[in-house]
């Protein structure tokens, strides 16, 4: 009787995955919401013949070049796959999978929630209620900014950004999108205009970040991008926090060179509690959360799923992101 294949896997995810791949694997699953410590993935992976991996493991040269011949696959559960060494896995012949497509329309949409809460005050007057504080009606009263109207720049046009740009539509915004490439027919559909990245970052009222982490991007945002901002524009990012200079953010938002911002991600996670950007008032920080609804995480977990089961039965991965481990 030959024996199922093992797969481990750094977290609870959807159980109806997990019951898919139960029936063809012997499935370990690392039971805390932390992720499993480095010596666990080391240890794992010298005796697996696949992992599924979340962001929040880091997937090193080291610990690829520990694994074990038996190691088909990679399956990471997310579209971005900074936190593994490619390059390791390629010259290991081992395919790294991912989850594109299925939370753009999610991470948008929460996108778009960080883009009105920060621009309307939200979290402000939310906390002013449940503090016991309810000022009377007033002219100045947190008073935000208007968003129908507006302008909005993306940076990154790929699937996130163009939802982000079809949202825009109804809000009746003048948008400004910045990529490596131009798109003429988005620009006829989606009423947008392409821009160099001052010209976006000048003129926009709305900045959102939706471009991979690589060194070319790293620091993308810093002290001089920021400083041509407009006093009155806000900084969204649903993206990387390695995109963004965080302490050139700081300086800004103390200083009030820039309204506010508002981040799904930062370049340290967690952020560490004593953070003094933790002490601003015109800052939104969430918990890198722009993809979590039950609906996306349950198919992003299938997804993952999917490409782990071709691994380990030697097929081509659905969604794999260094293909050129087919070539003979």
């Amino acid at each position: 009787m030959l024996l199922k294949p093992s797969v481990f896997v750094t977290r609870q995810i959807d159980p109806v995955a997990l019951d898919k791949l139960a029936k063809i694997a012997n499935v370990e699953v690392w039971n805390s919401d932390s992720p499993p410590p480095r010596e666990i993935l080391m240890e794992k992976l010298r005796t697996v013949n696949g992992i599924i991996t979340l962001l929040t493991d880091s997937i090193d040269e080291e610990i690829i070049s520990s694994a074990s011949h038996d190691l088909r696959v990679i399956s990471q559960m997310a579209v971005g796959y900074d936190n593994i060494n490619i390059q390791m896995a390629t010259r290991r012949k081992i395919p790294v999978g991912n989850t594109p497509g299925v939370l753009t329309e999610t991470t948008a949409d929460f996108t778009w929630a960080l883009l009105m809460a920060i621009a309307r005050r939200v979290p402000e007057g939310d906390r002013e209620v449940h503090q016991g504080i309810w000022r009377p009606w007033g002219p100045n009263v947190l008073t935000g900014q208007d968003v129908f109207g507006s302008s909005l720049g993306i940076v990154g046009f790929g699937r996130i950004g163009q939802a982000v740009a079809r949202r825009a539509i109804g809000f009746k915004m003048k948008v400004r999108y910045f990529d490596v490439q131009r798109y003429p027919e988005l620009e006829t559909e989606l009423n947008v205009q392409y821009a160099s990245l001052s010209t976006l970052l000048s003129q926009s009222d709305f900045i959102t970040l939706h471009i991979n982490l690589n060194p070319s991007s790293h620091h993308l945002i810093g002290r001089e991008e920021l400083g041509i901002m407009k006093p009155t524009a806000y900084l969204i990012n649903t993206a990387r926090g390695g995109i963004v200079d965080s302490e050139a953010l700081y300086d800004a938002l103390k200083f009030r060179q820039i309204a506010g911002a508002a981040i799904d991600v930062f370049e340290t996670e967690p952020i560490p509690a004593h953070h003094p950007i933790l002490e601003l008032d015109n800052l939104i920080i969430t918990p890198h959360i722009a993809s979590a609804s039950k609906q996306t995480r349950a198919r992003m977990a299938m997804i993952a799923v999917n490409n782990v089961i071709a691994g380990i039965n030697g097929e081509q991965l659905p969604h794999c992101v260094n293909p050129e481990v087919y070539q003979s």
